[in-house]
């Protein structure tokens, strides 16, 4: 039977809970998850991560393809908030998309994603962020690389001196309510951020045993958290899996906890989801930091994130012609206007105009990549003038973003 024959007996729809044991059962084998990964997760069995999964289907939005009653494609939005340079956007967050190899190349996954993006522009997600398991396939679709990780070794014999802080670092539980206020409080002042909810949390630690994690929580004078780290201990080697503060002070305390074990260590491994390097900070500056991309992102909603992105510059009229593909509502002419302040998105033609794709414009937006960058690769068109009323638009500040689902 042809390709185009059997996606004719296909059904796409939305998931509900009854269909927890298709969901979770693709999942496994399209990712290859092991009983071996599921019990050192902390989990004892999989009846109990389908258990702790279950929720998602009443909180997400999750579509499939179905032959018969039998799932063999799928794809989930999470419902998030993020920061984005000072304002708190919904977000959509995608995951779990996959497809059994006997259903693959027949467009399963493009008319899942295009489910996805209506989906997520009828509810006011006008942004989504996805871990990409094919960085191409993901461009071809609108998404663009909007963040990095950096993981670095730092040899005990590097770990910096001891300075003087004005407060103290508390060992907590991962769950106790100051690392939770505090997470959300760094969220609100960090751009590209999310804000971690309950689902959020349990996908933050859904491949990890947290009960052998510890958060280390740096409080100032007035007994104010103002630093997290979690971490764990294995091998003489001190883990961290995040590191966030509010303020030097912060980080200068827990650095000093993390070098009050040099006896017990040779040496501390972590990530990094600041878009800096941190061997600038250290004494010795030769440490090991690699760096890969990590998130992507895409607009899912032209018109209506630009009203509500916080432009620096309120002066000008600017057109931008975008492309995009997949989203046809955000193809043609976008052209910014402000009155008295306020954001309008009309579709008249300014005097200036700079021409991008749907991917381009997100993360130029989400501060990844600058105008002159941009315009170098190729990817920015325009005259001189519109490309500088451009560059005075848009807000250059690297997205900070830590969260996998």
């Amino acid at each position: 039977m042809a390709a185009y024959d059997i996606k004719d007996e296909l059904e796409l729809r939305k998931l509900n809970v009854e269909d927890i044991d298709q969901y979770n059962e693709l999942l496994r084998y399209v990712f290859q998850v092991t009983q071996s990964d599921i019990t050192s997760s902390g989990y004892e069995d999989e009846a109990e991560i389908i258990k702790e999964k279950r929720p998602i289907l009443s909180k997400a939005d999750v579509y499939g393809w179905f032959k018969d009653e039998d799932l063999v494609s799928q794809l989930a939005i999470y419902p998030c908030t993020i920061n984005v340079h000072g304002v708190m956007m919904p977000m959509g967050g995608v995951t779990g998309v996959g497809t059994y190899p006997e259903y693959a190349g027949m467009g399963l996954v493009s008319g899942l994603i295009k489910k996805a993006l209506e989906t997520m522009r009828e509810t006011g997600q006008y942004i989504s962020y996805l871990y990409p398991y094919s960085i191409p396939l993901y461009r071809n679709k609108g998404w663009e690389i909007i963040s990095d990780v950096m993981e670095y070794t730092i040899k005990d014999t590097q770990l910096p001196s001891t300075v003087e802080v004005l407060g103290h670092v508390e060992r907590l539980n991962v769950d106790d309510p100051d690392v939770l206020t505090l997470y959300n409080d760094f969220v609100v002042k960090t751009h590209g951020a999310m804000l971690r909810d309950t689902l959020a949390w349990e996908e933050y630690w859904r491949w990890e045993d947290e009960a052998e994690r510890i958060a280390a929580v740096y409080y100032d004078e007035q007994g104010e958290a103002r630093g997290l780290c979690f971490y764990w201990l294995n091998n003489e080697v001190f883990y961290i899996k995040e590191m966030i503060y509010l303020n030097e002070d912060a980080r200068r305390g827990l650095w000093n906890f993390i070098s009050a074990h040099f006896s017990m260590i040779e040496s501390v491994k972590g990530k990094n989801y600041s878009g800096e390097a941190i061997a600038f900070g250290f004494d010795d500056s030769d440490i090991v930091e690699t760096i890969q991309p990590y998130y992507m992102a895409r607009i899912v909603d032209v018109d209506k994130f630009l009203e509500s992105y916080p432009f620096t510059n309120r002066k000008g009229y600017l057109s931008l012609d975008i492309k995009d593909n997949a989203a046809p509502w955000n193809n043609g002419i976008h052209t910014i206007r402000f009155d008295d302040s306020k954001v309008e998105i009309t579709n008249d033609i300014s005097d200036h105009l700079v021409s991008m794709d749907i991917r381009t414009l997100t993360t130029l937006l989400m501060g990844y990549r600058s105008v002159s960058q941009l315009v170098r690769a190729g990817r920015i068109i325009g005259t001189k003038d519109s490309l500088k009323l451009l560059n005075s638009y848009a807000i250059n500040e690297q997205a900070y973003f830590s969260d996998y689902f």
